[in-house]
């Protein structure tokens, strides 16, 4: 018979079911068992079964949260066209990795038109503004005007070079060459990094004035990233800005990666009574992938000494952790305890449940055998 199998049997209540027969009147009341012992186990020959000293260890207490992986909204750029009109073209896709000054879209815009138009007039202007000035200048040489009108001409041509100083400005960042004007504005990206949304169709409206989103895309630098964590309410005190995370991902158990804690929520989830805890974490190759989940594990400054037992004193049972200690005369007492990590030489810390010193027996498999035998 297996160990489970034969504590499973130690602890079942003892209770005795009789049929009822009418002809012995009603049934007695049931018995009540006294199950104080209800975790210990007999065994024929306890000096068959080694006992050994927990040792111990002082360590850091540890935490472990899990958490997923989020852009860095400083890092997080908006694509926007200057330029209002209809999309002609999309050069790019939502997920694509994109470079500083790459294409982005075309869009067909009667905004170039009017800033074209605008320009061509304040041309004009200025070249009329400057001839007027020119001429004042010679007539004022004659002494045919006054100095007065020299000094209007001169403010006239002035304001005529403002305003086609700001016109060519305007078609310079609308991206339009004088030489070569278009209806047709090109948009382009601001930097480099992964287009995370996408607000755009071809046909669709874009821009500043029109109807539809003024973004077109986002673009987001993945070179670090945010992980968000759930930290309960509790365990708040483990936790500060600052302290060193080490991130262990569920898609690559081999890779370790280390963050540190930028910001802790001021407000809990009044529901689950977390605080959300950010952690900054470089991302070389992108390796971290938006979505992501992963467990972030968090090291306190002081550390808290704990048992150290051998390994083969653990039985894990039903997602538990166990051991057994003497309870004298030929029993053992299981006894639930949580185990840490894993050192070298076989040994395994114990966080809670067995203090130091305390007895155990040295080797459940012996122990099971033993009971299997019985």
């Amino acid at each position: 018979m297996p160990i489970t199998a034969a504590l499973a049997m130690c602890l079942l209540p003892v209770s005795c079911e009789k049929k009822f027969d009418p002809a012995e009147g009603a049934p007695q009341s049931p018995q009540v068992v006294d199950r104080s012992n209800a975790g210990r186990v007999s065994v024929d020959n306890p000096g068959n079964f080694p006992v050994v000293a927990a040792d111990s260890i002082a360590a850091p207490e540890k935490l472990d949260v899990t958490g997923t992986v989020n852009p860095d909204i400083s890092r997080e750029i908006p694509v926007i066209s200057l330029a209002s009109g209809r999309v002609v073209a999309i050069k790019a896709r939502l997920n694509d990795n994109v470079k500083k000054g790459q294409l982005l879209l075309q869009v067909q815009s009667p905004d170039i038109t009017n800033a074209f138009d605008t320009y061509l007039k304040a041309a004009n202007d200025e070249h009329l503004a400057s001839l007027a000035l020119t001429r004042a200048k010679d007539l004022f040489a004659h002494g045919a005007i006054p100095q007065a009108q020299v000094e209007q001409a001169q403010a006239a041509e002035d304001d005529a070079k403002a305003d086609l100083t700001a016109a060519d400005q305007q078609l310079s960042t609308l991206g339009v060459n004088k030489a070569h004007p278009s209806s047709f504005v090109n948009v382009y990206a601001p930097e480099s990094g992964v287009i995370v949304t996408q607000n755009v169709t071809n046909a669709a409206a874009t821009g500043v004035t029109y109807a539809g989103s003024s973004t077109a895309f986002t673009i987001a630098d993945l070179s670090e990233v945010w992980i968000l964590c759930n930290v309960y309410e509790n365990d708040l005190p483990k936790v500060r800005v600052g302290q060193e995370a080490q991130i262990h991902l569920n898609a690559y158990p081999d890779k370790l990666l280390k963050g540190r804690i930028s910001d802790i929520g001021p407000v809990l989830d009044p529901n689950l009574r977390t605080a959300v805890v950010r952690i900054q974490v470089p991302n070389p190759g992108n390796l971290l992938r938006l979505g992501m989940f992963v467990t972030a594990t968090f090291f306190s400054k002081e550390k808290a000494v704990h048992a150290v037992v051998p390994v083969t004193a653990i039985l894990h049972l039903h997602d538990r952790d166990w051991v057994f200690v003497p309870a004298g005369g030929k029993q053992f007492e299981r006894v639930e305890v949580q185990a840490g990590d894993t050192m070298p030489g076989g040994k395994q810390v114990i966080l809670s449940g067995l203090s130091p010193g305390q007895q155990v027996v040295g080797n459940v498999l012996a122990l099971e055998e033993t009971l299997e035998a019985q």
